[in-house]
């Protein structure tokens, strides 16, 4: 098996803080050797920046998550350019409908908006986070010709992805494939051109089925690979190298 790139990483998150080395050493024995790992707040870019520096696997993205509203100031968007000389994508960024957010559309689209326009001006990809809030980002996409980027953990429908693809934009998916019942994401998988697929983890969070209720890492990676390879009926070799490509592709690696 060729090495992989895991394309939607946390390895900067707290909770790798004691193991970090090991996890890395674990992806490492598994031939995950390349990850994107986007920051969410401006108070974690610094670490990640020390961290890409320590890490020539680890390539950084920065951005202000939906999540965290309340955390970002205007001075973080002014500050942003700066973080972005090292960057291979703006992000992690987006909308988020669920009641995992508790912040409104408006004040979401403050964050998001401003990012899509730096990412255009940077000549960079958006990493973006679109949970229950597709269709708004696809509205925000198809306002910024040229934009590219990817649409991660997609959980969206086949329509949506079809549009997206249209738009030029890529589609991550993650953990959430191994599902038995995860039946729309995989109908998605299934059919989506293979020269938009990423394969990510979003470590520590969506851990695989067989991984489900303990951290998740980069080294589940092949297990991802494995599933999806199953469902399009292909050998997991050659998706690999798609992959790969795919990744080098958006984020000039």
């Amino acid at each position: 098996m060729q090495p992989l790139i895991d394309s939607h990483c946390h390895l900067d998150d707290l909770r790798f803080d004691q193991s970090r080395v090991a996890v890395l050493q674990r992806a490492q024995d598994a031939g995950v050797t390349a990850f994107i790992v986007p920051a969410v707040c401006r108070s974690g870019w610094p670490k990640l920046q020390h961290l890409a520096l320590d890490h020539s696997s680890i390539s950084p993205a920065f951005g202000l998550h939906p999540w965290f509203c309340n955390q970002h100031s205007d001075s973080d968007l002014s500050l942003l350019p700066q973080f972005l000389a090292d960057a291979v994508a703006v992000g992690e960024c987006g909308l988020d409908g669920s009641d995992l957010c508790r912040f409104d559309m408006d004040s979401q689209l403050h964050w998001f908006q401003p990012q899509l326009q730096l990412a255009l001006e940077h000549d960079l990809p958006v990493i973006v986070h679109a949970f229950r809030a597709v269709d708004d980002v696809i509205r925000e996409i198809r306002q910024l010709p040229g934009l590219r980027g990817v649409i991660h953990s997609f959980s969206g429908s086949q329509q949506q992805a079809d549009q997206l693809v249209k738009l030029g934009f890529y589609l991550g998916f993650g953990g959430a494939v191994t599902y038995p019942r995860a039946s729309r994401v995989q109908g998605v998988v299934k059919h989506i051109p293979l020269e938009k697929l990423l394969i990510e983890t979003d470590a520590p969070d969506q851990s695989p089925a067989a991984h489900r209720g303990g951290n998740n890492e980069p080294a589940f990676l092949i297990e991802i690979l494995a599933q999806i390879a199953t469902l399009r009926g292909t050998d997991s070799q050659a998706l690999a190298a798609i992959c790969n490509h795919n990744a080098r592709e958006l984020f000039r690696l």
